[in-house]
């Protein structure tokens, strides 16, 4: 069976399973965030080198206070986790953080810098969190900057190079979660020749077997590539 390289996941429904099951939006997001880890396990053991997770939008900051101080207070508990786990740097995955970061709080600025430090010279696997990221946001940034360099010729390759995930391959699969069919601004440029699988599970249910079924359908596809 044929495996991507490259996944990437659009973790939706984590305030909807939260109304579902009684329990607040902090304790939703908190079961969603420790779902990552789960994808990561099963990644290895398909041996899936690259996971792209999507974890907080630049439109999230339009919602409540209490809801982004929650999410904020939950980033703070994890990365502190990560920090401090005796495990860091023993399953050899580089963790790596793309967006406008400097929209966040500075202590967790200062966490996520030293989280890619740690794991910098990791090499046997890759989990690239997309935070305070939006598509259009990416390309924007992407093309002022070329301004700012003073460059006249602009191809493909030019825009690639300045976008914020200009060291990482293209995702061959993105999984969207929640019945949603829509990419809401994920990674347009990178996504022009990926296969897409949309799951009706929300995301805290989203389990081994739907994984597993995501890999089984990109299998059966045929990519070409525009060709």
């Amino acid at each position: 069976m044929e495996i991507p390289k490259h996944i990437a996941i659009i973790p939706d429904g984590n305030r909807r399973w939260a109304r579902e099951k009684g329990i607040s939006r902090q304790e939703g997001y908190a079961i969603g965030i420790r779902k990552i880890g789960d994808v990561l396990k099963w990644c290895k053991e398909h041996d899936i080198k690259m996971l792209t997770m999507w974890g907080f939008s630049t439109d999230n900051f339009k919602r409540d206070k209490d809801e982004i101080g929650g999410l904020f207070e939950l980033f703070r508990e994890n990365l502190k986790k990560a920090l401090e786990s005796d495990e860091k740097n023993r399953h050899d995955v580089r963790v790596r953080f793309f967006g406008r970061i400097h929209l966040f709080p500075p202590e967790i600025r200062e966490m996520i810098k030293k989280a890619e430090e740690i794991s910098c010279r990791n090499s046997g696997y890759h989990l690239n969190l997309l935070l305070s990221y939006g598509g259009r946001e990416e390309l924007i940034d992407a093309v002022n900057d070329i301004i700012r360099k003073g460059i006249n010729e602009v191809d493909e390759k030019t825009i690639s190079d300045h976008l914020y995930t200009k060291e990482i391959s293209d995702p061959d699969l993105i999984i969207r979660t929640s019945g949603e069919q829509r990419l809401s601004g994920f990674m347009p440029w990178q996504s022009c020749y990926s296969e897409f699988y949309f799951s009706r599970k929300l995301w805290p249910d989203f389990s081994k077997e739907d994984f597993e079924d995501a890999l089984e359908t990109y299998a059966k596809r045929k990519r070409r590539f525009g060709e």
